[in-house]
């Protein structure tokens, strides 16, 4: 170390040390932040914008338009890049910075990294109260910075400019972390961004980072492999963080060697390709009825990178009360869950050292030749499920069309309502990581805003490529801009809008616990007069994409492969029913609140059904 240094403000500090952070990356290096989105305000366009301006080749800025899809964008590109690289936000004080929180939360839920650079009120205090500033009279540190605390997994407040010595390697370092990864927030007060400081010169070297790999303990592979050695009905449940760890062939591998029916999560569906013959499908409430029948009978289950959420446990209870959980995980929380014994490791070393431990171990043909019929049939349902010209327009079939005519490279992106059960049920993976369902925060407008930010890494890597939205009209309505924003950057999209006319599948919930339709679909709203649709074509295409509305999943597939063939984002809308073509087979149980107390017989009827499956639910063990 030398003692040369140089004078910086805060800002262009941090910048400049983000510009040369890199990563190794399938043998190439690139740098760690893929850059960033951006909506300037006073507090952050002249300190911060100053810095982003003189490193605007190394770190490309995207101009949001919302400060929420900006994170939902962000979110996305780091989940298509595995959790290899990340993107930063950068929003002014006050609302600008409050519109992060819900994407900030979803990022914490999904475990994915992203840095948030947010304007704060000043230090001083001198020029108090100022613009968008809250007054806590009890408290004048406490703003709204504060309250991304609960959905950070790193939070600092720059106070001084030496502070970004310490907080940006450990910002970094969290994000990077396998068993700690989520979002990172720098909150940036207005006069200290503009502070000069001598920084180290050594501070801006170069440096290349490594993710972590954590080998497992000896004493837990030692202990889970005596327990699967002895089981006669093993199942592997395969989560998202197969896929962080780069362990999908080892899965695969491993799975073969030992004849171990696989099913998949949410997070951790495309581990697998559709067509392999231990891939028994998705599990859970939005899950398949061949992995359910597989869950339910299994006596020791292998959990590998899941958080065990209630969408895959079916509120726990996809299981069988006497079967045991043995859980690989790299976050000790994870691995802990319900009593499981706990690998704590890494997924691709814990699989190769469960494996050398087995000797040879292989499940019992008959249960892994009942899971593979179970999944024949499955199939079967599904082949029915997406075929058009029997019923209304419905999900199944819209996936359907798309499936059988996009690229097996091509991403697919979802979130919230009822597409994430019609995807993850319906979808027949074409290639390993190619689906996006958001379901860990189940976030309404993740869906064109997180497709955006997915299309900025694929374009980095498969430009020829395509990323694929499917989108309810609902969710459309809430979030949509980034439909211009993929115009703008050149980024191209292909959207489906599948127009339900309102929140249909909270529709169907209410409807299923007994209650009457009320505030869901727009013609069940008390407050409108007159009910009408949106025009969606005119509104995409008053964005400058090309738009389209189809009526039927004949016309559809014509749309897609004009869509395909398009430089350009492309908006196909399409009507399907709010009623009938749900997917009706495959659902696990899953508890909701309903009222103990009620006048109506049919909200009473359903309360005391939705009870009385709660006997299969595991306790805790």
């Amino acid at each position: 170390m030398t003692e040369d240094t140089v004078r910086l403000t805060t800002a262009q500090a941090i910048i400049r040390y983000l510009a040369n952070q890199f990563i190794e990356v399938d043998g190439e290096e690139m740098r760690l932040c893929g850059g960033g989105f951006g909506i300037f305000g006073h507090g952050n366009v002249t300190c911060l914008g100053e810095a982003l301006y003189d490193h605007r080749a190394e770190l490309p800025l995207y101009r949001g338009q919302n400060e929420q899809s900006m994170g939902f964008a962000a979110a996305a590109y780091s989940k298509q890049w595995l959790r290899q690289r990340f993107m930063f936000c950068t929003a002014s004080a006050g609302p600008g910075t409050a519109n992060l929180l819900t994407s900030a939360a979803l990022a914490h839920a999904n475990r994915l990294p992203m840095l948030m650079l947010c304007g704060d009120t000043f230090i001083t205090r001198l020029p108090d109260p100022v613009l968008q500033q809250l007054e806590h009279y009890g408290n004048p540190t406490l703003g709204v910075n504060d309250a991304f605390k609960a959905v950070s997994r790193f939070w600092d407040r720059i106070t001084h400019p030496a502070q970004i010595i310490q907080s940006l390697p450990a910002a970094i370092a969290t994000m990077l972390d396998p068993a700690d990864c989520g979002p990172a927030f720098l909150g940036l007060p207005q006069d200290v961004q503009g502070w000069a400081y001598d920084y180290p010169v050594e501070m801006f070297a170069k440096r290349v980072h490594r993710i972590r790999r954590q080998a497992p303990d000896a004493d837990e592979i030692t202990d889970a492999a005596a327990l699967l050695k002895g089981a006669k009905r093993p199942v592997i449940i395969a989560g998202g963080g197969v896929q962080y760890s780069r362990a999908t062939a080892e899965l695969t591998a491993f799975a073969e060697v030992h004849r171990i029916p696989v099913i998949e999560t949410i997070a951790g569906r495309a581990n697998l390709l559709d067509t392999h013959p231990l891939n028994i499908g998705p599990v859970g409430v939005t899950g398949s009825d061949s992995a359910n029948a597989i869950a339910e009978k299994a006596d020791v289950i292998l959990a590998v990178g899941t958080r065990m959420q209630d969408f895959t446990t079916g509120s726990w209870t996809a299981f069988d009360k006497a079967a045991k959980l043995v859980s690989l995980n790299a976050a000790r929380h994870d691995a802990g869950k319900h009593l499981s014994l706990p690998v704590v490791g890494d997924a691709k070393l814990g699989i190769e050292a469960l494996g050398s431990a087995l000797d040879g171990y292989r499940a019992p043909s008959e249960w892994t030749g009942f899971a593979q019929e179970q999944r024949k049939a499955w199939n079967a349902y599904i082949e029915g499920n997406v075929a058009h010209g029997n019923r209304p327009n419905s999900y199944a079939q819209a996936i359907g069309v798309v499936n059988a005519l996009c690229d097996p490279r091509d991403r697919v992106v979802t979130a919230a309502g009822g597409l994430p059960a019609e995807v993850t049920a319906n979808w027949r993976t074409l290639d390993i990581g190619t689906v996006d369902v958001e379901f860990g925060f189940s976030c309404m407008g993740y869906e064109i805003a997180g497709g955006w930010g997915a299309r900025i890494a694929q374009s980095e890597r498969e430009p020829d490529k395509d990323t694929i939205v499917f989108v309810g009209d609902g969710a459309y309505l809430l979030m949509n801009s980034d439909i211009y924003s993929s115009v703008l950057s050149g980024k191209k999209l292909i959207i489906l809008v599948l127009d339900n006319g309102g929140f249909a599948v909270i529709n169907k919930l209410q409807n299923n616990t007994g209650n009457e339709s009320f505030n869901n679909l727009i013609a069940d709203c008390p407050t409108v007069a007159e009910p009408f649709a949106v025009d969606f074509e005119a509104h995409a295409a008053s964005m400058g994409a090309i738009a389209e509305t189809v009526s039927n999943p004949a016309e559809l597939g014509e749309a897609f492969k004009r869509a395909k063939a398009s430089a350009k984002t492309h908006v196909i809308v399409m009507k399907v029913d709010a009623y009938e073509g749900w997917t009706t087979e495959g659902h696990a149980w899953w508890e909701v609140g309903t009222p103990h107390v009620t006048a109506n017989p049919k909200v009473k009827a359903a309360h005391e059904e939705q009870e009385a499956t709660r006997v299969k639910q595991r306790k805790g063990v």
